[in-house]
């Protein structure tokens, strides 16, 4: 009976320790999160153009050749306003 308690005591202080080190390694992780940077983001507005100058940048955009590189980045610029008007306005 006094073998099994001595191991019941060792077997408790093992869990003790090792419980121990855990919490210390839980709480060095959350420090280290705690210590990150925080990135702020800021929402820019997007410049909303009049009708007018919309369709003047299409009739301007009729005007250059098939595969134009002006026309390949106002469409990658027309995605990126897309994509920061639903990542601002959720």
């Amino acid at each position: 009976m006094a073998a099994l308690l001595s191991l019941v005591a060792w077997g408790t202080t093992k869990v003790a320790v090792i419980e121990g080190r855990i919490g210390t390694l839980e709480r060095a992780v959350d420090n280290d999160i705690a210590s990150e940077p925080r990135v702020a983001a800021a929402c820019l507005p997007v410049v909303e153009y009049s009708r007018d100058f919309q369709a003047r940048a299409a009739d301007e955009l009729d005007l250059l050749p098939e595969g134009s590189a002006i026309a390949e980045l106002l469409a990658d610029y027309s995605v990126m306003r897309d994509q920061a008007r639903r990542a601002c306005n959720g």
